[in-house]
């Protein structure tokens, strides 16, 4: 009887861990885990339902190219590479007006006055009106908003040469009210700035605002210029110097500090939340940066970065967009680091603010972990009728020491 309940139990037994092990591998979702399987990310990204749709990428030479070329650039956003324009008055200006003739008796010099060294007349200085007139003599009003210096003499002079005598005009600017540039932000003297007719670029204004007030790696200027704007991190306009473009009157620089990081999860050698410290920094050196990848965990074949690109940056990816809504597309850029040349792929991947490395676990570690649960199962369920067989076996001990130990009564000697 023993030996048929303790075979129904086996039989029992080997059925459950039969399920429970169909049950496990079929999604491994029982299995205790940090993050997906790689072929569950790059299985979900080949048409399986997804609640955020994505696009996997694999990361090779051409998706660096292009990338590289995606990466923010003042000097694209507002091709505006050649010199500064001339320059030239606006309202509020104040401007001073120089009339020469060649000789006394004229419009302006009397006869008298021609024993004084020049035959000229400055008329009072005076602003740039709302119309974007000044008024000089005889001449009535004059445009000056927006035309430059030689062109208002051109027209001073045109107004006035028959009636003087052969007139010849110097316009200067006195105050400059109108042709400036605004510096706001994290700098150590924030204003309004006159624009210099010689040219500046960006650096040349922000140290005239004496300079970033933070350290330079944390801080990106924003140039706001006609309605449209463009931010690069301050590093870009040291160490590229295409982005160091020329300013404009009206233009608007503004510096802020945002820290720069991103977060590492799954099998990296420590997961967690990373600042970049530096103005630019590269996958190879963000993975560095976390401690590597775990040894004992990691398969270096399968590493994800998650972000967001534009659309058009997606499409030259080899994205078809289409299937995606929104401006920004989810990408999921695949790293194998068990390719020698990932590495130097890695080196040249520039990381962007909040952006989310994965690394996946080796298959081998999620089968050591399902047989470890199936052995703690088949424990459990076991442990009961071992139990059982360990007192069934006792009690069958006892009853033979038992048997054993009867003492039988002799028969005397001759029958008394």
């Amino acid at each position: 009887m023993g030996d048929s309940v303790l075979s129904t139990a086996g039989s029992k037994l080997a059925k459950i861990g039969v399920i429970l092990g169909a049950f496990a591998c079929s999604g491994c979702a029982l299995m205790p885990a940090s993050g997906p399987q790689s072929f569950n990310v790059t299985g979900l990204s080949e048409g399986e339902p997804v609640t955020l749709p994505y696009a996997l990428v694999k990361l090779e030479p051409s998706v660096l190219k292009v990338l590289g070329e995606a990466r923010p650039r003042l000097s694209t956003a507002f091709a505006n590479r050649t010199p500064p324009k001339a320059f030239r008055f606006g309202i509020g200006d104040t401007v001073s007006v120089t009339i020469f003739e060649a000789a006394a008796g004229g419009l302006f010099i009397p006869a008298e006055a021609g024993v004084r060294p020049g035959n000229f007349v400055t008329i009072p200085n005076q602003a740039v009106d709302n119309n974007g007139n000044i008024s000089v003599p005889y001449a009535g009003n004059v445009q000056a908003r927006g035309r430059t210096p030689p062109e208002v003499q051109q027209s001073i002079v045109d107004a006035l040469k028959n009636r003087a005598i052969e007139p010849q005009a110097v316009v200067s600017l006195v105050d400059q009210r109108a042709s400036l540039i605004s510096v706001l932000g994290d700098v150590k003297a924030s204003g309004r700035f006159p624009a210099s007719s010689s040219g500046e670029r960006i650096l040349d204004v922000v140290t005239r605002a004496g300079g970033p007030s933070a350290q330079g790696y944390d801080t990106w200027v924003t140039l706001e210029r006609q309605g449209h704007r463009a931010s690069v991190p301050f590093g870009a306009l040291v160490y590229e110097p295409s982005n160091n473009i020329f300013v404009i009157p009206s233009d608007t620089i503004y510096l802020y500090s945002e820290p720069q990081t991103f977060v590492a999860f799954g099998a990296a050698g420590t997961q967690g939340h990373y600042k970049f410290d530096a103005w630019r920094v590269s996958l190879a050196e963000a993975v560095g940066k976390h401690g590597g990848l775990n040894d004992l965990q990691a398969d270096p074949g399968n590493v994800f970065l998650y972000r967001g690109e534009t659309r058009e940056v997606a499409g030259r990816l080899g994205v078809d967009v289409s299937k995606y809504k929104g401006p920004i597309i989810p990408i999921i850029y695949h790293v194998n680091f068990r390719d020698p040349s990932g590495y130097f792929q890695a080196q040249a991947f520039e990381m962007r603010n909040k952006d989310v490395i994965y690394t996946s676990n080796a298959i081998s570690v999620e089968t050591t972990k399902f047989l470890n649960y199936l052995r703690t199962i088949m424990a459990t369920a076991n442990d009961p009728i071992i139990y059982a067989t360990n007192a069934y076996a006792l009690r069958a001990a006892a009853r033979g020491a038992t048997s054993s130990t009867i003492i039988t009564t002799p028969t005397p000697i001759g029958g008394q």
